[in-house]
């Protein structure tokens, strides 16, 4: 379990708190999603999970150990994987295999161990067939597919990424957002930063912050559909969602609160058959 107890951050001195008295639990095995407007502390909150930042008060421990203590840090750090929003920053090798096998290198593993971690991480996101290539051939989506196999084979407990979809097209948006459930469905934790409300529906549970604190959580049902609320916020609800909200308030019978494609669908699908057989 990864915990935070009355976490405090500021980056100066001087100035004002990023983080304002955080406590929060994130079990082994689930799927959490932090959302906010920019600047409300998702990414210093997230940096906070395998001690890349320290609080200034209050403690953060993955599995019981202090990301205070240096000597548990090398450990929390192969536990808790990054994946920031540029691959360039995350990607050292030449080849991809290579950049792949750089962190499981650096524990000092046998080199079989290392090629076996390499080929199942590769494989885990579909990139194997890519494993000659050099990385600045492969497109953005490839690249962050290659990120999240470096931190894979470092064999983690939870993964932790920080809009790992934000410069990506839609097309390769879904790709590494089925790469993700996957690896939840593999019960790998997932700690999710992200702006776009459809990639979080099946989320076992959402926080959303602003000014430095958390000012909600709940389900996707009960954050998702909150439309005006997550407005004010500067943040959208799932587009699928909002059409079914339109189609509410025009008086058809629809359930609003549905946030995926395929309950949506239904429900239109089923209007159409009611008006068909009233006919």
């Amino acid at each position: 379990m990864i915990e935070a107890r009355g976490l405090i951050f500021k980056y100066e001195k001087s100035g004002d708190p990023v983080l304002k008295d955080i406590s929060l639990e994130i079990l082994e095995g689930t799927y959490v999603a932090i959302i906010g407007p920019n600047g409300c502390g998702k990414s210093s909150l997230l940096r906070h999970l395998d001690g890349l930042l320290l609080p200034d008060k209050g403690e953060l421990l993955v599995d019981g150990m202090r990301t205070r203590d240096t000597g548990s840090l090398r450990e929390i750090r192969r536990m808790v994987g990054m994946v920031f929003q540029n691959p360039d920053t995350q990607i050292v090798g030449t080849t991809v295999e290579e950049d792949v096998s750089f962190g499981p290198g650096n524990l000092g593993l046998p080199p079989l161990e290392i090629r076996e971690r390499v080929d199942t991480a590769l494989d885990l996101v579909g990139m194997k067939k890519y494993a000659k290539r050099p990385p600045h051939t492969l497109s953005s989506g490839e690249k962050q597919l290659v990120a999240i196999a470096g931190v894979l084979a470092m064999h983690p407990k939870y993964i932790a990424l920080d809009e790992p979809t934000a410069y990506l097209d839609p097309s390769a948006r879904m790709i590494v957002f089925r790469v993700l459930k996957k690896l939840h469905q593999e019960g790998i934790a997932i700690i999710h930063v992200t702006h776009h409300m459809e990639e979080i529906v099946d989320a076992d549970e959402i926080f959303v912050m602003n000014g430095g604190k958390i000012i909600q959580r709940g389900k996707p049902a009960e954050v998702l559909t909150r439309i005006a609320w997550l407005k004010e916020l500067g943040l959208g609800a799932p587009r699928v969602t909002e059409l079914l909200c339109r189609l509410k308030g025009m008086g058809l019978d629809i359930i609003a609160e549905s946030l995926t494609l395929d309950d949506a669908c239904a429900q239109i699908f089923s209007l159409i058959e009611g008006k068909a057989s009233e006919a």
